[in-house]
């Protein structure tokens, strides 16, 4: 498993994007297998590489992979984070890399370029979990309509599996070279191939159902795993259940990006929440115990006699957890002394018999500098 991906690639933690892109070209050249003939260790370099160049050059996966570190990348193997085989690593690398001159002699006539270009789309989909769900984690099955792999001719595009044959008008290379004579001399363009689109083979002989692309639209069900502790915009990648790739090319990545739906007792400040608990004249002043709910299961806290407005309860750990396993936020109660509207005439004689015992509230303007710095102290703590 690769390291730091920032020192993986050699590059600053603010490093802009073409910096990422020129560190990662270099050692993706050194590493290559066809440049070092198979060697296990520079193939497992390569996919390092490769796997950090993939999250550092995604403006969103960088600002969760800094936000989080690898705990934000997740994947859909028990979430344990993206880590490419090698066949994902060389569609990466040739998806950015595979158009510039020279490549296709590198890469064997350019057989792995096509293979990349021919890798599915990804799809991406919004998904809305509670608040509770936050915190216990949850499984989610959701209905995906997507590009499928063509069961009648098994991905391949030809009839009963009959697979492609090489482009007789470029001879399996992809491109077609014209040769002009000008002033300037002997001029060659290279254009991609007009009959095979670039990929070198073609299908005589197209499957009926997919028509020779190898894929057809279907539904299919997916499984989605969320850990606890993600937040809104947090996204997990489902790697290879995107779109099937035509003919038989790898498919894409679902991205799942989660949301969390308002909870109207709460106000959120990132993992903390903050509930308001309405009290009442006498319970401000005798101090009483109450239950308050929380994403899970409700707890209960004591107000102390004298308890003034505003005043702010801590619970900690009850707010929300993260995703890996870092401390929990907490739950902040927000005291609000409930005037009641309307007196009954008993009321109205408790009240004023009260108003000629009680004195008077203090009037200096520390009083209120004291409670904006306890709200103060509850949100820096």
């Amino acid at each position: 498993m690769a390291g730091d991906y920032y020192e993986t690639l050699g590059v600053a933690r603010d490093a802009a994007e073409s910096e990422i892109k020129k560190a990662y070209r270099k050692l993706a050249m050194q590493y290559h297998p066809d440049r070092n003939n198979g060697d296990s260790a520079a193939e497992e370099r390569f996919k390092e590489v490769t796997e950090a160049y993939e999250v550092l050059s995604d403006t969103e996966k960088r600002v969760q992979y800094d936000q989080f570190g690898r705990a934000g990348m997740r994947d859909a193997g028990g979430f344990a984070g993206f880590h490419p085989d090698l066949a994902e690593a060389l569609n990466i690398f040739m998806r950015d890399f595979g158009n510039l001159g020279g490549f296709d002699a590198f890469f064997s006539g350019g057989q792995r370029s096509r293979r990349a270009s021919r890798r599915g789309q990804d799809v991406r989909m919004g998904l809305r979990i509670s608040l509770t769900e936050v915190v216990t984690g949850t499984t989610r099955k959701v209905k995906l309509r997507a590009l499928e792999r063509c069961t009648s001719c098994g991905g391949t595009g030809g009839r009963g599996g009959s697979g492609t044959e090489t482009c007789r008008t470029c001879g399996g290379v992809g491109e077609v070279r014209r040769a002009t004579q000008s002033i300037l001399g002997r001029m060659v363009s290279v254009t991609v191939c007009p009959a095979c689109g670039g990929e070198g083979a073609v299908v005589r002989n197209p499957c009926e159902d997919c028509r020779g692309e190898g894929r057809v639209r279907g539904d299919r069900t997916v499984e989605i795993d969320i850990p606890r502790g993600v937040l809104d915009g947090n996204y997990l990648t489902l790697r290879g259940q995107g779109q099937a790739g035509p003919r038989g090319g790898t498919p894409g990545d679902l991205i799942v990006v989660i949301e969390v739906a308002d909870d109207p007792r709460f106000e959120r400040h990132g993992r903390d929440l903050v509930y308001d608990l309405p009290i009442s004249f006498s319970q401000a002043a005798l101090g009483d115990e109450f239950e308050v709910p929380t994403p899970r299961e409700p707890v209960r806290v004591k107000v102390a006699p004298g308890t003034q407005e505003g005043t702010v309860l801590t619970v900690r750990g009850r707010g929300l957890p993260q995703v890996d396993s870092g401390p929990r936020g907490d739950l902040f109660v927000r005291v609000h002394v409930w005037t009641p509207p309307n007196l009954t005439r008993e009321m109205k004689e408790l009240f004023e018999r009260l108003r000629s015992v009680e004195g008077e509230p203090p009037s200096d303007e520390s009083f209120g500098k004291r409670f904006w710095d306890r709200m103060k102290e509850a949100f820096s703590s």
